[in-house]
């Protein structure tokens, strides 16, 4: 992966014709919360998955929930749920594959992937990963955000991906390939860092500890 890139301040909209599906990631085994779906304990008065869906809404065509089991703990949020094709807990990269095939099916070009565990992040990030794959010519783009000191950290469920890429990414999971980082820098994924949202916006609630530390968030 290259050098990531610094999201300008001032984001012109991206040229290239990308219609964009929002997919939220809900197939953790939340072990460290004690198990179930953390993503439904309350934050502010909702549950933290709905903080996570209006702060994607406005950022993309449509949006579908990637989650396993019984779906209708989710029937509340009024989105479609795609379970993984890959047997297995294969993590995140399979929750994308089952966004891009539902993506592809609905004429989507890319998707896009949050955390459903992550209320803050970017109301741009969007448009910024946009910014990464046009300004590099890749297609995939990861978020990064800047690590007190120097440097980054990698933010790799919050990401970009063309859904052409959605054979390939089958192929790797069929062949064992589990971390997002692992399938996408070979490919050429764009970094973009994300500055200037505040403290931590890819924060996520991944204890109870996270969880009183969200709840005393502005």
């Amino acid at each position: 992966m290259d050098k990531p890139k610094l999201m300008p301040e001032a984001m012109r909209p991206a040229s290239r014709d990308m219609r964009i599906a929002g997919v939220v990631l809900a197939g953790g085994q939340s072990l460290r919360m004690g198990g179930g779906d953390k993503c439904l304990l309350p934050l502010h008065g909702k549950p933290i998955l709905a903080h996570v869906i209006e702060r994607l809404t406005p950022q993309v065509g449509s949006m579908v929930l990637s989650a396993n089991g019984d779906v209708t703990r989710f029937a509340d949020f009024g989105l479609p749920v795609v379970r993984d094709s890959i047997d297995g807990f294969a993590g995140p990269l399979a929750g994308a594959l089952a966004g891009m095939e539902h993506a592809a099916r609905l004429g989507y070009s890319h998707i896009v992937t949050v955390a459903a565990d992550s209320p803050y992040f970017p109301s741009r990030l969007v448009l910024g990963l946009q910014f990464g794959c046009e300004a590099s010519g890749a297609r995939l783009a990861m978020a990064h955000s800047p690590r007190a000191g120097g440097g980054y950290f990698r933010q790799p469920t919050f990401a970009l991906y063309d859904v052409a890429l959605r054979e390939d990414l089958r192929r790797a999971l069929q062949a064992g390939v589990r971390k997002v980082i692992q399938w996408a820098e070979p490919l050429g994924c764009a970094g973009v860092v994300f500055e200037g949202f505040g403290p931590d916006p890819f924060f996520n609630i991944n204890t109870p500890q996270d969880l009183a530390q969200a709840k005393a968030r502005e």
